[in-house]
């Protein structure tokens, strides 16, 4: 049986970084996508070199890390940065597999001819998270060279953020991309012109941006879209998606995670139990409900589903909100929680997309 070569890692390399051989050449599928609006707010992030650190964009799947990436590195190229001084690595292609940052970076220099270790460079990896110990070595990598910029990316936005707070205190930059608002989805659809903005003297004195739909029910109607198809990019550009949100949102996002990233990453042994968990979160969004409830449904055990939840929620396809008293305080025995899909468009992936906006799921 043949081994991976170095040879074939190189050639993997070149091929992701296409733009080292035609300048400004990035993946079309990357290039047409419009910039969702974070990306104004993340590219100052990766330009940024007064201060040494690596930023770790986090989110959920298929809500854009990878295009908000290369929208990044489209625009270094457009801001005059040498092509092959930008490299990207996919760390969760199966060829990368047991490969350190290191070598990785020893990888890149080899591959591009540069000297990695005093050239000003930027290194994008994405899906940090199947690398092992990657906070470890990322924080290292920091320290160790200056002229390094590294950008990460992930899907388990909790457990990066967790090992992000942990291992790279004072080296590190949290960025959060959440699927999307119902603002950008009519942004990205060009649809922005059904609702009116103006601003209004607030009672401190300020100004303050009122929102107003010219008209409610073309509103409602974009909402009630947004609900079904709205969270992810990709959806909300294709009719045939749309048509059968089961197999893409369910197969290729839902299950994945369920099937692929909570077992890699935390040894969860029972994925049937997991998943018919979530599928019973998922129906009940935004209803209140206790662990002794969801136990004495399920025959589970009180403290595996109160760790199910956390999986759930550090791969961000949930989020659980507390009881809170007057002063914003959470009881101490509070019994009742409710849960939130971070998506809405997973609940109609997972049973049906909603019909109209009288439904009575829409409450």
């Amino acid at each position: 049986m043949e081994a991976i070569s170095s040879e074939d890692v190189v050639r993997r390399i070149r091929t992701e970084n296409p733009w080292w051989e035609c300048d400004h050449t990035i993946n079309s599928l990357y290039r047409d996508m419009p910039p969702r609006p974070y990306f104004e707010l993340f590219f100052p992030l990766v330009k940024a070199r007064s201060v040494r650190r690596a930023v770790v964009l986090m989110g959920p799947r298929r809500v854009g890390k990878t295009v908000m990436i290369h929208h990044a590195i489209r625009a270094l190229l457009d801001e005059g940065v040498p092509p092959k001084s930008i490299c990207y690595f996919s760390v969760d292609h199966p060829i990368y597999n047991g490969l350190r940052l290191e070598q990785l970076l020893d990888f890149y220099g080899s591959s591009s001819g540069l000297e990695y270790k005093s050239e000003q460079i930027y290194i994008f990896f994405d899906e940090i998270q199947y690398l092992p110990k990657w906070e470890q070595h990322l924080k290292s990598v920091v320290d160790t060279y200056s002229n390094i910029k590294c950008i990460v990316s992930g899907s388990a936005a909790a457990a990066l953020r967790l090992k992000s707070t942990e291992s790279g205190a004072g080296r590190f930059t949290d960025f959060l991309l959440p699927p999307l608002t119902f603002y950008e989805y009519l942004y990205l659809l060009s649809k922005t012109d059904i609702i009116d903005v103006h601003s209004e003297e607030s009672e401190k004195g300020g100004q303050k941006r009122v929102f107003t739909a010219k008209n409610i029910e073309e509103f409602n109607l974009e909402f009630l879209h947004y609900l079904n198809f709205g969270g992810y990019p990709e959806v909300i550009f294709s009719q045939q998606i749309q048509a059968d949100p089961a197999r893409f949102i369910k197969s290729d996002i839902v299950d994945k995670v369920l099937l692929r990233d909570l077992p890699s990453l935390y040894g969860i042994g029972d994925i049937q139990e997991l998943n018919s968990l979530f599928t019973t979160l998922a129906f009940n969004t935004a209803n209140e409900i206790s662990l002794a409830g969801l136990s004495q449904t399920s025959g589970v055990a009180k403290n595996t589903i109160k760790r199910y939840i956390e999986y759930l929620e550090a791969a961000f396809l949930i989020r659980v909100v507390h009881r809170v008293d007057h002063t914003a305080k959470r009881f101490r025995r509070a019994n009742f929680f409710k849960v939130y899909l971070t998506n809405p468009s997973m609940r109609a992936s997972l049973f049906a997309p909603l019909k109209n906006i009288d439904d009575e799921a829409m409450p």
